[in-house]
């Protein structure tokens, strides 16, 4: 029997009449009416060869029994309920709810809502065919082609746009990464994701944090911002922005950028930075300085670039042009400075630039400050002990050079050869050797610090000791010539070996001093992603007053009389479906061919 209902109703609407149309029942083998139950409602039941079939301004549905109210253009759907929508949206449910007037449906038992990209699963779903939105507040989970499981507490799904709009508890899982956050936007077919609130992304081996960003689940490359931070290995990068490239083991950060190694205790900051995790490479420019630890003491390098390379256990840092080093009691410069986490080994190398400010182009020795003493050379190199983390020695190759100020007068203790070896003890310089074609000039004081003459001299070798910080003692071997001169008799340009320079206003007094050559920083602004949007009411305030104009005052009754509302899903009539069955000898089911 073919049972159709059709009413034209008009309504004004922009100054002019539109049609509304009214549902149709295009199959329903059986017909019945209970006015004590179901006052206003024909019960439609399906018969063995098929299902109730229902349409309504172009979308068809198919159940097992329904409940229809001709006069509210309302239908109660039960059992098995596939709802389709042109030849892309199909949705399937246990019950539906539909109203012609506000073109609302509400399904609820083991929803299923498929698109040709994706699909829904939930429980309970609101399908609002006027502005093609599906929602739903209680938890669900979204399977998409490409991109894996997507599961939240409240979802939206825009179906013009393709996309989902996901809150509270947010999880994506594939076989490739993790996602949570606290709120998340989807489109589907480009598969971007842009996330708000706290956020992680969770690899094998990687991990990122952030409270706003983007990420291409497609291509995996993101975009970081607020608070963002890199984890990988035993290394955390934060920065005002981050990029990160899984398939390229790459990622970039910019402005107020730090990067920690946890397992070196050593921190690198800057306003960008490069890594390329697969080299086990990064490099770093803008302000950068590495800083490390040293018996309990921080020492700080600086320069416009610093690089860092190796694997975790066997790091190089190198920081080059116009690099420079600081700590409590020590300080250097040169054009780069090299330090091997592994070895211990901190090496100033020697400039190969020219300094137009000086006479003749004269070069800049690399040029290390530890309290009072000056020393400059070819090639410097301090080590370390890796494992306490205190300085062991100091070596000076090729034009080695020490000087230091006289305690008291205008006039400079020098001392030069060919190479220098410094010891350490409990982070103070306690012996100096100078060592082939070593020449001095040294100011000899009194227990009372007057002068007592001038020593001038040239050995094989001199040997200073040191105590409380000053020179106590200073021995030379195969001395080659010599004399002790009364201050008096010196002439003040034979009070300087050749090559002496003091250099004392290039030394960094403090870590701010390391930056003081530095252009003007110009940081870039960073245009970001827009701020989070909330979700609209999915039921504003005429969308609820439709939807109470559109419910048959029969089903309010019986909501209320269930102390709930329309809103909550409804049991299948337990009459409706122990008479089905018991007509048919058995459950019903689409897949039964006996039915």
């Amino acid at each position: 029997m073919r049972y159709v209902v059709v009413f034209a109703l008009c309504c004004a609407g922009l100054g002019h009449a539109q049609e509304r149309q009214q549902i149709t029942i295009d199959y329903a083998p059986s017909l019945e009416k209970d006015a004590s139950k179901f006052p206003g409602g024909t019960i439609l039941t399906r018969d063995k060869s098929d299902q109730v079939r229902i349409s309504h301004n172009g979308v068809l549905m198919w159940c097992d029994q329904a409940i229809h109210y001709a006069k509210d253009n309302y239908i109660e759907a039960y059992g098995n309920v596939l709802i389709r929508q042109g030849d892309t949206l199909e949705m399937r449910s246990d019950f539906v709810d539909y109203s012609g007037k506000t073109e609302l449906a509400i399904a609820s038992g083991g929803v299923i809502l498929k698109d040709p990209s994706s699909t829904i699963f939930t429980e309970k779903l609101y399908f609002d065919r006027r502005v093609q939105e599906a929602f739903y507040k209680d938890n669900g989970r979204v399977e998409q082609d490409t991109t894996g499981t997507i599961t939240s507490r409240i979802g939206r799904y825009y179906m013009n746009a393709k996309k989902y709009q996901f809150v509270d508890s947010v999880h994506l899982v594939n076989d490739k990464y993790v996602i949570d956050s606290q709120q998340l936007d989807f489109y589907a077919e480009s598969s971007h994701a842009y996330l708000f609130g706290p956020s992680t992304i969770q690899s094998k081996d990687s991990r990122v944090y952030c409270e706003r960003g983007y990420y291409d689940t497609k291509r995996d490359v993101g975009y970081f911002l607020k608070d963002a931070k890199l984890f990988y290995n035993n290394s955390i990068v934060k920065g005002d922005s981050l990029y990160f490239d899984r398939s390229r083991n790459y990622a970039s950060a910019v402005n107020n950028i730090q990067v920690t190694d946890t397992l070196n205790n050593t921190v690198v900051r800057g306003h960008f930075a490069e890594i390329f995790r697969a080299q086990d490479s990064m490099y770093i420019t803008k302000r950068a300085v590495a800083i490390g630890v040293q018996e309990n003491d921080s020492i700080y390098i600086h320069s416009d670039t610093i690089k860092v390379v190796g694997p975790e256990d066997k790091r190089i840092t190198k920081a080059y042009y116009n690099a420079k080093i600081y700590k409590s009691n020590l300080a250097g410069k040169a054009d780069s400075i090299h330090t091997n986490q592994a070895s211990g080994l901190t090496k100033l190398i020697n400039l190969q630039r020219f300094s137009g400010a000086e006479a003749f182009g004269k070069k800049k020795d690399p040029i290390l400050w530890h309290l009072d003493n000056q020393m400059t050379g070819d090639t410097i190199i301090l080590k370390a002990n890796p494992k306490t983390e205190t300085l062991d020695s100091l070596r000076v190759f090729n034009n080695a050079f020490v000087v230091s100020k006289d305690t008291i007068g205008l006039g400079f203790n020098q001392i030069k050869g060919k190479t220098l070896i410094g010891l350490f003890s409990d982070n103070a310089l306690y012996q100096v050797d100078v060592i082939k074609n070593a020449e001095s000039i040294y100011f000899m004081r009194n227990e009372v610090n007057e002068l007592i003459g001038i020593d001038v001299s040239k050995s094989g070798k001199i040997v200073m000791l040191f105590e409380d910080n000053t020179v106590e003692e200073l021995i030379k071997y195969i001395q080659i010539g010599g004399k002790s001169y009364p201050e008096a008799d010196l002439e003040e340009r034979d009070r300087i070996l050749r090559g002496f320079v003091w250099r004392d206003d290039e030394r960094p007094q403090s870590v701010e001093d390391l930056f003081k050559d530095d252009p003007p920083l110009e940081l870039p602004v960073i245009k970001g992603l827009s701020p989070y949007i909330p979700q609209t009411e999915f039921f504003d305030e005429a969308r609820l007053k439709a939807i109470e104009t559109a419910t048959p005052n029969e089903i309010k009754e019986r909501e209320k009389d269930k102390s709930t509302n329309l809103l909550k899903k409804k049991p299948v009539p337990k009459k409706l479906m122990d008479e089905l069955r018991k007509k048919k000898g058995k459950p019903i089911k689409d897949e039964d061919e006996d039915f």
